[in-house]
């Protein structure tokens, strides 16, 4: 029966996001503009007024928006929780919540003050829908794996899962939202979308169940269809604000006057061992290896500063981050060095290692298309030099890398996963990104702990868990890659992004 009505559930969901997709609002063109490093003179003239992009070709519903219309769902919508910046989960629509003995089943009591941007007020029916729907889609379907099912009942949600996870609420930064019968799709959040006026914006809701003054009663929306139209249109002051990743594969050229505001993340930058053939089936060479990575530079300079270097699988700003355990697993090459002469990796006169007469040579795998990667993978090559391992970096497209990585045909990989705000490792693990085959009972046992934990005991499990994987070392953290928000220079200050929410504490931006 249980599963019955769990499919019921969802199917009523899928319905009620079909009946989100707006009419869409004919774009205008914008013009592009020559790139410029230096902030422009003052104005002479009235200054743009702030202003993000939309895709008018795509869809407003918050669980299937894609990256334009996705900032804007930010302003609209707000979940059960938020995560600040260090991913500690805030209670926003959540009253309090209660979990029970057996870590499986999660009841969250919702506020009794909350209504929809048109005063619709908030139930238990519309939060579960909404996380039931979001368990369908692409966007949120992978964190909310291991929930069985969402019901609604009086003023409360119940979550059942199918394992312990003592940080659920970490995951439920999820958009809850109503889809009236005609129009745009309703949130809780501080705006909501309004074409009275002819032209699709974001207009400050009234009865805003926070009450918090807000910097802005009007955000004006340019319909820019395409990335090259986002870009000109922030080249040309057009739009105010955007929400990029200057490090990504499909980084976008942004060149206007502008200010960047970083925040961190949880993507996870890694060297990948094999564990099943070649020399890193020894674990001596693949703790010697992380100690001798100097990730500081790495991050700073060959990442362009937007990078928190760190040797843990964790963030530096998480309260789970064990910086007595950080110090001592840091860089040492000296270190390093000892490792391998009590593992039996001798160097010669000339300083390159030996085992058993033979040098240690290494092939690096690194997706071709991505040249803070390539550029990332000589940097290791060259710092695994000085231990005198011999390493050569092999620069592939995406798709014959990520064959070579599924065919074992490697002994280091350097590649990126994007972590839930639990830090949970599985897909590292024992899940689909384990391409170099590792296999550890401790360790798996110490991952099913932290997961169980919450409070004092996850921070206790995590320091367990990330000493065993430094000695099994089946991967070597490297740096948690940064987002950035880049705004017209002088536009705003006072910004506080956070991975959750870009608009993160907007109540305390000024403007000119």
């Amino acid at each position: 029966m249980r599963l019955r009505l769990s499919a019921l559930v969802c199917a009523l969901a899928l319905l009620l996001l079909t009946a989100c997709t707006p009419q869409a609002v004919s774009p205008s063109p914008a013009q592009p503009s020559p790139s410029a490093s230096q902030p422009p003179e003052p104005s002479q003239g009235t200054p743009n007024p702030f202003a993000l992009a939309w895709d008018p070709e795509d869809t407003l519903d918050p669980l299937l928006a894609g990256n334009a219309n996705q900032l804007l769902a930010d302003l609209v919508f707000e979940g059960l929780f938020a995560l600040d910046a260090s991913f500690t989960p805030r209670p926003v629509l959540c009253a309090s919540y209660v979990q029970a003995e057996d870590g499986l089943s999660w009841t969250f009591t919702l506020r009794g003050d909350v209504t929809f941007s048109d005063g619709t007020p908030l139930t238990a029916g519309h939060a579960a829908a909404s996380l039931n729907a979001a368990r369908a889609s692409a966007l949120y379907g992978a964190r909310l794996a291991q929930v069985e099912e969402v019901s609604a009942g009086e003023g409360t949600v119940t979550v059942l899962l199918s394992a312990p996870n003592g940080a659920l609420p970490a995951l439920l930064d999820i958009p809850i939202f109503l889809c009236p019968e005609e129009g745009y799709p309703l949130g809780t959040g501080p705006y909501r979308f309004d074409d009275s006026s002819g032209e699709l914006c974001l207009r400050a809701v009234d009865r805003w169940w926070q009450r918090t003054s807000l910097p802005l009663d009007t955000v004006l929306l340019r319909p820019t269809p395409s990335a090259d139209r986002r870009i000109a249109a922030f080249d040309t002051g057009l739009v105010t604000l955007v929400d990029t990743d200057l490090t990504g594969t499909n980084s976008l050229g942004y060149s206007g006057h502008c200010e960047t505001w970083d925040y961190p993340t949880t993507a996870l930058l890694y060297l990948g061992f094999n564990t099943l053939s070649g020399p890193c089936r020894d674990p001596i060479l693949r703790q010697a290896l992380s100690r001798g990575i100097e990730r500081t530079s790495l991050a700073a300079s060959l990442l362009s500063g937007h990078a928190e270097p760190s040797v843990l699988p964790v963030s530096p700003r998480s309260q789970l981050y064990d910086a007595d355990l950080a110090d001592e697993l840091a860089y040492s090459l000296s270190a390093a060095g000892q490792l391998l002469d009590d593992g039996g990796y001798q160097a010669g006169a000339d300083g390159v290692r030996t085992l058993h007469g033979r040098p240690v040579t290494l092939t690096l795998l690194v997706n071709s298309e991505n040249t803070f990667r390539t550029a990332a993978a000589d940097h290791l090559a060259a710092e695994l030099a000085k231990l005198g391992v011999s390493v050569t970096v092999s620069r592939l497209p995406w798709d014959s890398f990520l064959g070579a990585l599924e065919r074992g045909e490697f002994d280091l990989c350097l590649n990126q996963v994007k972590l839930t705000a639990d830090f949970d490792l599985s897909a590292l693990l024992t899940g689909e990104l384990n391409y170099g085959g590792f296999e550890g009972e401790e360790l798996s046992a110490l991952l099913d702990s932290f997961r169980a934990a919450s409070g004092d005991a996850r921070r206790t499990a995590a320091s367990a868990l990330y000493a065993q994987l430094a000695s099994d070392a089946p991967f070597a953290p490297l740096c948690f890659m940064c987002g950035s928000i880049l705004t017209q220079w002088g536009s705003v200050s006072g910004l506080t992004p956070t991975q959750s929410d870009p608009f993160y504490g907007m109540e305390g931006w000024s403007l000119p």
